[in-house]
């Protein structure tokens, strides 16, 4: 007898992707629909944290930013990290978004403050991270972080765009 666990009953891990890219961009579903058919297609997840992963994200664009929590959660608790570092780096940043609409704008900070760099998010943890400041009442460091988070990509004015943010938060620097 076979378990309906084993690696053989499971979907390809490629078909599985396939199956979930095909439904984030089907625009013709509605919300609900997308999680209810999120919700079938993590329970065939070739791991449970690539399927709480995607749970979590239908819950999150679903505008039910407290179940998208819990999902979020459980994929981090599953060892998504281990699984698949690219959804890994963007699970902080829609997690930490998810926080902060939830009102929790501390742990999201702390969260994105601690992002690592990674190809698959980009600058996107520091934009986050400055709107996770400004929904604190942090604005002048909110106004900093993103500007940092552009800087590099300017063609020209880096040293003046990187003493401007410095003043902003720093007292001691003039403007």
């Amino acid at each position: 007898m076979t378990d309906s666990t084993t690696p053989q009953n499971r979907p390809s891990d490629a078909g599985w992707e396939d199956r979930v890219a095909a439904l984030w961009a089907d625009e013709t579903v509605d919300d609900q629909v997308r999680i209810e058919r999120m919700r079938e297609l993590a329970a065939d997840a070739p791991h449970p944290a690539l399927g709480a992963f995607e749970l979590g994200g239908a819950h999150d664009s679903g505008g039910r930013e407290a179940e998208a929590h819990e999902h979020y959660a459980a994929a981090t608790a599953s060892g998504l990290a281990d699984v698949d570092p690219d959804r890994a780096a963007r699970l902080v940043v829609q997690h930490a978004s998810t926080l902060r609409n939830l009102g929790r704008t501390d742990d999201a900070i702390a969260m994105l403050r601690d992002a690592p760099l990674h190809p698959a998010t980009g600058a996107a943890p520091r934009v986050f991270l400055a709107l996770a400041l400004h929904s604190a009442g942090r604005v002048d460091e909110a106004l900093r972080v993103a500007i940092e988070a552009v800087e590099p990509t300017l063609p020209r004015y880096n040293r003046s765009v990187r003493a401007y943010a410095a003043a902003l938060t720093d007292p001691d620097r003039s403007q």
